[in-house]
């Protein structure tokens, strides 16, 4: 079976940031919550807390209402800069309640050079009782507290690629940001990753 979807959203969102020391808290609000291109949830909440030390090792989880259910998502990994270049390895894991999507697991790797970053995870799904591989690239352009232009595409066994195009600014702590995402020929088997149903 095979879904195609075109989807075109407009994206608001509110997240402030608390920090103490190496441990940082957010909170946040959208519009529609649209990850990866696909669509999870409309006016979903969300908050996160994560650690990062001096060496650049970090942890963190953050959760989002997705509508029927609930998303958390855990994460560790690395990161590191050397001048105008910045790197990181990692892994996640996204986790839902009340059977609104399957488990996903990813190894994450990054690449950036100024106002360029790149971006790759190869995961798998659980997709209830059948596992399927995917890997998922992203290359994004951003001017810090400005315009960015991001594009992405699934591999392996997911299809599908998606864009979008931004602008965010911090207002006295405040991330303000809206994004109109495009996604065309989603064409992803089975038709279910990701929260879409």
């Amino acid at each position: 079976m095979t879904l195609r979807k075109t989807v075109m959203l407009m994206s608001f969102s509110l997240v402030p940031a608390v920090s103490i020391a190496d441990v940082s808290a957010n909170f946040g609000m959208v519009s529609d919550y649209l990850y990866r291109g696909i669509y999870q949830a409309g006016s979903s909440a969300s908050a996160g807390i994560d650690y990062e030390s001096d060496n650049g090792f970090y942890i963190g989880t953050w959760g989002a209402d997705v509508g029927t259910g609930i998303e958390t998502d855990l994460y560790f990994g690395y990161g590191g800069e050397a001048g105008e270049f910045s790197y990181g390895i990692g892994a996640t894991g996204y986790y839902y309640t009340d059977d609104f999507d399957d488990t996903y697991t990813e190894i994450n790797l990054s690449l950036g050079y100024g106002f360029f970053s790149l971006d790759y995870a190869s995961g798998e799904w659980d997709g209830f009782g059948t596992p399927e591989d995917y890997t998922f690239t992203s290359l994004t352009v951003e001017i810090p507290s400005g315009p960015y232009l991001k594009f992405g595409t699934f591999g392996d066994q997911f299809t599908g690629e998606y864009a979008e195009i931004g602008y965010g600014y911090d207002f006295m702590g405040l991330d303000l940001s809206v994004a109109l995402i495009y996604s065309d020929d989603l064409n992803v088997n089975p038709p279910t990753p990701l929260g879409l149903k």
